[in-house]
């Protein structure tokens, strides 16, 4: 049996009981990834399962969310404001410095359980307890199916969480050929103009504010690598934010990336290749920090650079110049904060994440020259 994008839209319509999609850009990209998943991926009979449902539960998050503006339009009238957006090559401390950033009073950002869950189930109270419920439900069944992810990305259903999960109802995500092996869908993506994805993403962010108020008086910091696909549209889209770059050697972050992707392809198919995985990662990467770099150059009054070495000897006081450079004032209430959340992240942490470069077809010599134009450039 094969993914059809008129069954998906057919099931989500019956399930949300609309069928008032908005602009319908997003079958596009739908029918793209869907092309990719088919052809592609090698789905598991589980992994078609499991990958029909989330399809379908996207698209009906995507109606749902028409109905809610419509019922409530003053959503739309909220004003967001964002102060960065965390992008780096995964693997290079961009988790922790976001989740560190996230946890000063001065700023807000999107949470695991609202990235999952970001519309209120009919008859739900502000304190949203389904939707968490939910949520810690799908963190343990995610790491029952991948025990061994959690060595590797530290995983709260509670805490900070990337913004490109709520990319994922434009259905033009990094997190699909992460999940999946699906290169025709991310190679089209990589030439994709994502400027109407990232006008829903600041939709969604509305919603979210609009349901908590008190985020009206702080200000966003979200992350993604994702975002590196698309500097420049993340800078037109939100004009009062700034880029903050984490960089760390590709030699190191590829390989642990890909193993990563390993992991977590592992769920949908049995065949997973990773050799295929890393060679993909690897050009990917490298086609991307090249044609980043064009965007930089004409802007860069909107970039901060951190790190890695930087970021996890001496945590607090790039998370302090950070803030300074957002234009914000670190004072004791967000020393307290990041010393929780450091004492916090220690506890979460469980084991090490093994890995080797021989293990996805790479060499740290052949990455080293292959990334050289970046790491001569930035490290």
């Amino acid at each position: 049996m094969k993914l059809v994008v008129d069954d998906l839209v057919k099931a989500a319509v019956d399930k949300a009981g609309g069928a008032d999609f908005g602009d319908e850009w997003f079958l596009e990209p739908l029918a793209v990834l869907v092309r990719s998943l088919n052809d592609e991926a090698r789905l598991s009979e589980m992994g078609e399962q499991m990958t029909a449902r989330r399809l379908t539960a996207l698209l009906v998050d995507r109606l749902r969310l028409r109905a809610l503006q419509r019922e409530h339009p003053e959503i739309l009238d909220v004003e967001v404001r964002l102060a960065a957006e965390i992008c780096g090559l995964p693997r290079t401390g961009s988790t922790l410095l976001h989740r560190l950033l996230a946890a000063s009073p001065q700023l807000t950002s999107t949470a695991s359980w609202e990235c999952s869950y970001p519309l209120p189930f009919p008859g739900e109270g502000p304190e949203a307890e389904e939707r968490k419920r939910r949520a810690r439900e799908r963190m343990e069944a995610f790491l029952a199916l991948s025990p061994e992810f959690a060595q590797i990305h530290t995983v709260t259903w509670d805490g900070a969480e990337e913004d490109v999960l709520l990319v994922d109802r434009s259905f033009t995500s990094m997190s699909f050929d992460s999940f999946y092996w699906v290169p025709s869908y991310g190679i089209w993506l990589r030439g994709y103009d994502q400027s109407k994805a990232y006008g829903e993403l600041r939709e969604w962010l509305q919603v979210l504010q609009w349901q908590d108020p008190s985020r009206a008086a702080k200000r966003w910091v979200l992350k993604s690598p994702h975002h590196l696909t698309a500097a420049e549209t993340v800078l037109d889209a939100f004009p009062e934010c700034k880029i903050v770059m984490t960089h760390r050697s590709p030699v190191q972050a590829v390989p642990s990336y890909a193993s990563m992707v390993m992991s977590m392809t592992r769920q949908f198919s049995d065949e997973p290749d990773p050799v295929a995985i890393g060679q993909y990662w690897s050009e990917r990467f490298q086609e991307t920090l090249r044609s980043f770099a064009s965007v930089r150059e004409a802007r860069p009054d909107r970039f901060v650079d951190v790190h890695f070495t930087a970021m996890l000897s001496q945590p607090l006081v790039e998370a302090r110049r950070v803030t300074t450079e957002l234009g914000l004032a670190p004072g004791p209430a967000d020393d307290a904060a990041w010393e929780a959340y450091l004492e916090q992240n220690r506890a979460e942490r469980h084991g090490k994440h093994d890995y080797t470069a021989e293990t996805f077809g790479l060499s740290d010599d052949q990455l080293a020259k292959d990334f050289a134009f970046y790491t001569e450039a930035y490290l």
